[in-house]
């Protein structure tokens, strides 16, 4: 049989040839848009959870939905998407490379170590968020195995600390005109590359596992939805008719799932992570420098309903959105792209 070579400059290549061209950008793009929309849609109530989280002065006196409505009356309905920008910097690296580690993870354990089922979905979910690993070969993955699990973090962690300190200021009280000011204050005022750096440690903590929870409640529904109720849950992919995907509402439905259980086992260490980011604007910031002592300030001073898990509910309305549409705009999108 002639190769693609021998057949003329003017031969075109098989579709399945040419769908396995660019076959990891396309599953990043993938990855991204799906990061970016699901932060878009709940990005005003990722502005809430935050005011609400490290008690500002402004709304601690308030509940979630009174929140919701007071922040447009004071500082206008943009108000609510303070921040976001500096959200979609970071999202789509980070959510990209997360979603293309699943599906390659999912690969390799599955291919490389002969475990399937359910074990292989939570195992390749606690991997794609905390190592994020790309390679297929198990010897470079030995060789980088402890250089590589907090790539994607330490990269877009400052992003996403610059991000918490804009949504935090209110209208009136500006300490941080935009992104770039944002940048140089912080490097400036506390410490160097280090002050991009706080509530690190928490954010390490807490990847495993909410990844691994969410991946494998995410894959389990989806693999019991297709095998026990093909007909009603399933329908063909539009890119490859001999592949079963969930129907859009059914995503939905099962990304909502995966996101509240994985949300409710790590929020303590989010309220850290907040916390421990807003040090320097906060009034009690020499008593939240370390997780631990963090953890123990803020359940001493609040308790864990006030204080460990508040805004849970609120993080319950804006994780179930946020995932069920990363979910499921990741499934579109590898259709759009042909990843199936």
């Amino acid at each position: 049989m002639a190769s693609p070579a021998a057949a003329g400059p003017g031969a075109t290549l098989p579709p399945g040839a040419a769908h396995r061209d660019f076959y990891w950008l396309r599953s990043f793009i993938a990855g991204g848009v799906a990061g970016c929309c699901a932060k878009t849609t709940t990005a005003p109530l990722d502005r809430v959870k935050i005011l609400l989280q490290a008690h500002n002065h402004h709304y601690k006196h308030l509940g979630v939905f009174s929140t919701l409505c007071a922040v447009p009356r004071k500082e206008g309905y943009l108000g609510l998407y303070k921040g976001n920008g500096a959200m979609m910097i970071r999202i789509f690296p980070y959510g990209a490379i997360q979603f293309m580690a699943f599906d390659q993870y999912k690969k390799v354990i599955k291919k490389q170590l002969g475990i399937s089922g359910h074990v292989h979905r939570l195992m390749a979910g606690s991997m794609a968020d905390r190592w994020c690993i790309t390679s297929k070969e198990r010897q470079l993955e030995r060789r980088w195995r402890n250089h590589r699990g907090i790539t994607a973090v330490i990269c877009t962690y400052p992003l996403d600390m610059v991000r918490v300190r804009l949504a935090f200021q209110v209208k009136g009280e500006h300490k941080y005109m935009g992104i770039i000011h944002a940048f140089k204050m912080i490097y400036t005022k506390e410490g160097g590359l280090s002050g991009f750096y706080r509530g690190l440690m928490p954010t390490i903590v807490g990847m495993a596992p909410y990844a691994g929870f969410s991946f494998f409640t995410f894959g389990t529904l989806k693999s019991i939805g297709l095998s026990q109720a093909p007909n009603l849950l399933g329908r063909p992919s539009l890119d490859n008719p001999d592949v079963l995907v969930l129907k859009t509402h059914v995503n939905l439905l099962c990304g909502g799932i995966a996101g509240a259980i994985a949300q409710t086992i790590s929020y303590p260490l989010d309220v850290t992570r907040r916390r421990m980011q807003l040090g320097a604007v906060l009034p009690d910031s020499e008593k939240c420098l370390t997780m631990v002592q963090t953890l123990k300030y803020v359940y001493q001073q609040h308790g864990i309903r006030r204080g460990l898990y508040r805004g849970l509910s609120l993080n319950y309305i804006r994780c179930i959105p946020s995932q069920a549409v990363a979910f499921t705009t990741y499934e579109l999108m590898k259709q759009f792209l042909h990843l199936n």
